[in-house]
């Protein structure tokens, strides 16, 4: 599968954990412990979904695009 590109959301919640939903791909729903569990998670989640839109048949929802030859991100990365 050719890579493509949506926003996610990423919630802290209480205990630690975190919470990632996305607008563009509905019914993405992880959870983690970290920022980077919780990306990797969703990351498969997201993989899984857009792989069963594929199975049916049925178009990607607009908001998951195909990466351009640029494009800006947020990245976590672990301090102390």
């Amino acid at each position: 599968m050719p890579e493509v590109c949506m926003r996610l959301h990423l919630e802290a919640l209480d205990g630690g954990l975190y919470l990632a939903t996305s607008s563009d791909l509905p019914g993405l729903v992880a959870q983690g412990r970290t920022v980077a569990e919780t990306i990797e998670i969703a990351h498969d989640v997201a993989r899984k979904l857009i792989e069963s839109y594929e199975e049916h048949g049925d178009p990607l929802p607009d908001g998951i695009k195909r990466p351009g030859r640029e494009m800006d991100m947020d990245i976590a990365v672990g301090i102390g």
